[in-house]
């Protein structure tokens, strides 16, 4: 499984959010994936916005999580 995090300036569609693609290869468990895709929504507060069914069996996530913007008070 492959992993790849496009934040606010890296591609992601608007700076609100931070993105995580979860790409997974034809010949991976379809429980190890739906294992990873709950763990990351668990402990790293990601939602799943999109998956996708690729001919061949391929398959892909699409998570994504509010980005926080901190401002300097001092």
């Amino acid at each position: 499984m492959k992993e790849r995090i496009l934040g606010p300036g890296n591609g992601a569609a608007n700076g609100k959010y931070e993105y995580l693609v979860l790409s997974v290869k034809p010949g991976e468990s379809i429980a190890e994936a739906r294992q990873r895709v709950r763990e990351h929504s668990e402990y790293g507060k990601w939602e799943l916005e999109r998956s996708r069914l690729y001919m061949g069996g391929g398959r892909r996530y699409w998570l994504r999580r509010r980005v926080i913007a901190v401002e300097r008070t001092a």
